[in-house]
Protein backbone atom coordinates (compact mmCIF):
# COMPACT_ATOMS: atom_id res chain seq x y z
CA UNK A 1 0.00 0.00 0.00
CA UNK A 2 2.74 2.41 1.28
CA UNK A 3 5.71 2.55 -0.36
CA UNK A 4 8.46 3.02 2.76
CA UNK A 5 11.54 1.38 3.21
CA UNK A 6 13.71 0.97 6.35
CA UNK A 7 15.74 3.97 5.35
CA UNK A 8 12.48 6.03 5.46
CA UNK A 9 11.32 4.55 8.66
CA UNK A 10 14.88 5.20 10.09
CA UNK A 11 14.46 9.08 9.32
CA UNK A 12 10.82 8.92 10.18
CA UNK A 13 12.09 7.81 13.91
CA UNK A 14 15.21 10.37 13.58
CA UNK A 15 12.86 13.48 13.18
CA UNK A 16 10.64 11.96 15.53
CA UNK A 17 13.13 11.60 18.19
CA UNK A 18 14.36 15.48 17.25
CA UNK A 19 10.83 16.76 17.80
CA UNK A 20 9.08 14.76 20.66
CA UNK A 21 12.07 14.49 22.55
CA UNK A 22 12.73 10.67 23.94
CA UNK A 23 10.43 11.08 27.18
CA UNK A 24 6.94 11.35 24.04
CA UNK A 25 8.61 9.62 21.67
CA UNK A 26 7.07 6.13 22.96
CA UNK A 27 3.43 7.26 24.22
CA UNK A 28 3.16 9.07 20.35
CA UNK A 29 4.04 5.58 18.88
CA UNK A 30 1.58 3.80 21.72
CA UNK A 31 -0.94 6.45 20.07
CA UNK A 32 -0.43 6.11 16.48
CA UNK A 33 -0.30 2.56 16.66
CA UNK A 34 -4.02 2.49 18.59
CA UNK A 35 -4.92 4.98 15.76
CA UNK A 36 -3.87 2.23 13.09
CA UNK A 37 -5.27 -0.61 14.95
CA UNK A 38 -8.52 1.45 15.25
CA UNK A 39 -8.18 1.62 11.51
CA UNK A 40 -7.59 -2.04 10.81
CA UNK A 41 -10.32 -3.22 13.18
CA UNK A 42 -12.59 -1.04 11.28
CA UNK A 43 -11.99 -2.12 7.81
CA UNK A 44 -12.12 -5.50 8.94
CA UNK A 45 -15.47 -4.78 10.24
CA UNK A 46 -16.75 -3.07 7.44
CA UNK A 47 -15.68 -5.78 5.05
CA UNK A 48 -17.11 -8.51 6.79
CA UNK A 49 -20.32 -6.96 6.55
CA UNK A 50 -20.31 -6.22 3.05
CA UNK A 51 -19.54 -10.08 2.71
CA UNK A 52 -22.36 -11.06 4.29
CA UNK A 53 -24.67 -8.44 2.66
CA UNK A 54 -23.10 -10.34 -0.78
CA UNK A 55 -23.74 -13.36 0.61
CA UNK A 56 -27.54 -12.47 1.54
CA UNK A 57 -27.95 -10.87 -1.90
CA UNK A 58 -27.11 -14.23 -3.51
CA UNK A 59 -29.34 -15.89 -1.15
CA UNK A 60 -32.69 -13.83 -2.44
CA UNK A 61 -31.56 -13.73 -6.04
CA UNK A 62 -31.17 -17.42 -5.95
CA UNK A 63 -34.69 -17.75 -3.59
CA UNK A 64 -36.32 -15.80 -6.09
CA UNK A 65 -35.45 -18.09 -8.66
CA UNK A 66 -36.36 -20.87 -7.22
CA UNK A 67 -39.60 -19.32 -6.67
CA UNK A 68 -39.83 -18.72 -10.66
CA UNK A 69 -39.42 -22.63 -11.10
CA UNK A 70 -41.53 -23.14 -8.57
CA UNK A 71 -38.82 -25.14 -6.60
CA UNK A 72 -38.75 -27.94 -9.68
CA UNK A 73 -35.65 -28.56 -11.24
CA UNK A 74 -33.63 -26.92 -9.14
CA UNK A 75 -29.41 -26.51 -9.89
CA UNK A 76 -27.58 -27.74 -7.40
CA UNK A 77 -26.24 -24.53 -6.21
CA UNK A 78 -29.81 -23.00 -5.81
CA UNK A 79 -30.82 -25.94 -4.13
CA UNK A 80 -27.92 -25.19 -1.39
CA UNK A 81 -29.20 -21.38 -1.09
CA UNK A 82 -32.70 -22.69 -0.48
CA UNK A 83 -31.58 -25.51 1.80
CA UNK A 84 -29.38 -22.59 3.91
CA UNK A 85 -32.30 -20.13 4.09
CA UNK A 86 -34.53 -22.64 5.39
CA UNK A 87 -31.50 -23.57 8.26
CA UNK A 88 -31.02 -19.64 9.03
CA UNK A 89 -35.10 -19.25 9.08
CA UNK A 90 -35.00 -22.36 11.38
CA UNK A 91 -32.24 -21.22 13.75
CA UNK A 92 -34.02 -17.68 13.82
CA UNK A 93 -37.19 -19.38 14.45
CA UNK A 94 -35.85 -21.92 17.53
CA UNK A 95 -35.15 -19.57 20.22
CA UNK A 96 -39.09 -18.59 20.58
CA UNK A 97 -40.23 -21.98 19.58
CA UNK A 98 -38.39 -23.08 22.79
CA UNK A 99 -40.14 -20.55 24.96
CA UNK A 100 -43.45 -21.20 23.49
CA UNK A 101 -43.02 -25.12 24.37
CA UNK A 102 -41.87 -24.26 27.68
CA UNK A 103 -44.30 -22.05 28.62
CA UNK A 104 -46.64 -24.33 27.31
CA UNK A 105 -45.26 -27.02 29.35
CA UNK A 106 -44.94 -25.42 32.67
CA UNK A 107 -48.77 -24.67 33.26
CA UNK A 108 -49.43 -28.35 33.34
CA UNK A 109 -46.40 -29.16 35.50
CA UNK A 110 -47.95 -26.11 37.86
CA UNK A 111 -51.22 -28.33 37.86
CA UNK A 112 -49.51 -31.53 38.98
CA UNK A 113 -47.25 -30.05 41.65
CA UNK A 114 -50.60 -28.55 42.74
CA UNK A 115 -52.21 -31.71 42.72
Amino acid sequence: MFDIGFWELLLIAMIGLVVLGPERLPVAIRTVRGWMSNVKRFSDTVKTELNEELRIQELHANLKKAEQVNMENLSPEVAESVRSLKEAAEMVTKPYMNKTEKSAIEPTANKENNE
